[in-house]
């Protein structure tokens, strides 16, 4: 069933145009994920598709009374909210029908002569609310809560939530209604793996349309049926997962480029011909009128030629290479029956050798300790129990996905010069490798966005002569294209690496030691995340 339908729909703000004279048609079964770089107008388009915005031009049309769920940003409660609360509160006009069957029964205790006119309003309300789902609304809220593993935060308050938690209740909040189009926005930033996985099996079996703004390239892979690349204010359809994609529009690019050239070489030699002809009839005496006519002609044909644009083959992209530092001894880490306690014990006596070169991965549930673990390495945090010991002269390059959060009021260049010790000009000329041009070094860091701050800490990063790095999920907030060229730059670094990430797509790349987190233990696999999936069935 056809659901929405887009017809020569333009997007501009003042002079920047967006899309332009684009065409998309929605239909139930189909899953769609949409990518292009940062500042194309992914967002922009899912808010079109809401009509949350208005096309510049050109219509988009709805089938009749169309249902449909948006996740965008986090909702808003009060502080003393609690979550139940919060998900109920989405079923507006079921939640006041209860109310008015609640009602009508207290009546019922003391008007006995309007009985029976109560009784008959009180069974045509009880018949609506039944069909729509009225005494489902339970069930469906602790369904989809356990799915996204939020169960035991239905009764907390939504002051004491966490932005992560936040997000969570915001994607089941969009879960739990009847819908026929979910629009996602980045879905599963702040989700664990199980959580991931579940909202993955939910988008299969989902009977409308589905149209995914992610990052995440296994998610991708995972869910949807087709992609759609927004690239040069234009859409480009194909159909089949990311990896896919990722194989077919390399070779859309190069078919295009080739186009491209070909139609330049022929631009270039007949304004040749035509400026060649003009001199040959100007040098003629008399001068040839037969040649002015030939050129004009020619003039008039190259101006109806359909100038093709040239493909993005060369989009900026950071520059990055990196080098360890000091070799050290072989045994970088070890860590030997080691406990941590909070309010409640995270883990005991876990067990860990790291050694030099390795590129170690620990995964695990949301709030299990990894991140603990390596503020424990980095000596962040003290042991309760066993030892730590690393190697001599370690010096270790840390990434923590809350990277710049406790405010920094200073500019971007400044912070950079704090950890890299080079002239002005210097350090210009290396952030420009890092995607910030001209007056983007003066931006104070407080204002930067996610993936600027997490760019920034790379370019420290990167020019400092670390020889462990401890990474803390490095891919938030990075665009695709950052995130692959921070994957081969990591594969080609000869120095060791610790991570923690929920990005499956990079732990298979790059890491093929993985530690598994789990009932407060610490289990070494020798493979990557899709090998220990397979093993333990995560």
């Amino acid at each position: 069933m056809n659901i929405l339908n887009a017809s020569n729909v333009s997007k501009s703000y003042l002079e920047d145009i967006l899309f332009d004279n684009i065409k998309l048609s929605l239909n139930n079964r189909q899953t769609i994920g949409l990518v292009g770089r940062n500042g194309e107008g992914k967002t922009t388009l899912l808010k079109l598709l809401a009509g949350l915005e208005t096309p510049s031009k050109g219509v988009i049309s709805w089938k009749k009374n169309v249902k449909i769920g948006y996740l965008s940003q986090v909702p808003d409660y009060e502080k003393s909210e609690n979550v139940y609360q919060c998900l109920k509160s989405v079923f507006q006009e079921l939640n006041m029908i209860s109310k008015h069957l609640e009602s009508i029964e207290e009546k019922m205790t003391e008007e006995i002569e309007n009985m029976d006119g109560l009784m008959s309003r009180y069974g045509e309300l009880q018949v609506y609310y039944e069909e729509n789902g009225g005494y489902e609304i339970d069930a469906k809220i602790r369904k989809v809560a356990h799915g996204l593993n939020i169960a035991h935060l239905l009764e907390s308050e939504w002051g004491d939530l966490s932005g992560g938690e936040r997000t969570k209740v915001g994607i089941a909040q969009i879960l739990i209604k009847p819908t026929d189009l979910l629009l996602l926005d980045e879905p599963t930033n702040h989700l664990d793996f199980k959580s991931i996985e579940w909202l993955s099996n939910y988008i299969e079996n989902y009977e409308g349309a589905v149209v995914i703004v992610s990052h995440d390239r296994y998610f991708l892979d995972e869910t949807v049926n087709q992609i759609i690349d927004i690239d040069q204010k234009t859409l480009h359809f194909y159909n089949g997962n990311y990896s896919h994609f990722v194989d077919e529009r390399e070779k859309r690019l190069l078919v295009e480029f080739e186009s491209y050239k070909t139609q330049q070489k022929k631009i270039k030699k007949m304004k040749e011909s035509i400026k060649q002809l003009r001199t040959w009839a100007s040098q003629a005496n008399p001068p040839n009128a037969a040649m002015y006519r030939r050129a004009k002609s020619m003039e008039k044909a190259l101006n109806r030629i359909q100038r093709l644009e040239k493909p993005n083959v060369d989009a900026p992209k950071m520059k990055l290479e990196l080098e360890e530092g000091k070799r050290v001894s072989n045994k970088v880490i070890e860590i030997e029956g080691v406990s941590k306690r909070y309010n409640q014990l995270l883990f005991k006596n876990v067990n860990m050798l790291v050694r030099r070169g390795e590129h170690v991965a620990v995964i695990g549930d949301n709030g299990i300790g990894k991140s603990t673990l390596l503020k424990m390495i980095l000596g962040f945090v003290s042991v309760d129990e066993g030892i730590i010991k690393t190697a001599d002269n370690l010096k270790i390059g840390y990434l923590s996905q809350h990277e710049f959060e406790n405010g920094n009021n200073d500019t971007l260049l400044n912070v950079f010069r704090e950890r890299v010790e080079v002239s002005e000009g210097e350090a210009r000329h290396i952030l420009a490798n890092f995607m910030f041009y001209g007056k983007d070094v003066f931006k104070k860091v407080d204002d930067l966005s996610g993936g600027e701050k997490i760019r920034l800490r790379w370019a420290q990063i990167v020019n400092s002569d670390y020889n462990l790095l401890v990474l803390d999920e490095p891919t938030n907030h990075l665009d695709i294209d950052a995130k692959e060229t921070i994957e081969e730059a990591l594969l080609d670094y000869e120095g060791t690496i610790i991570t923690v990430s929920h990005d499956r797509y990079f732990l298979n790349k790059l890491f093929n030691t993985t530690y598994l987190l789990k009932d407060k233990t610490l289990v070494k696999f020798e493979g990557n995340y899709n090998y220990v999936k397979a093993k333990t069935k995560l």
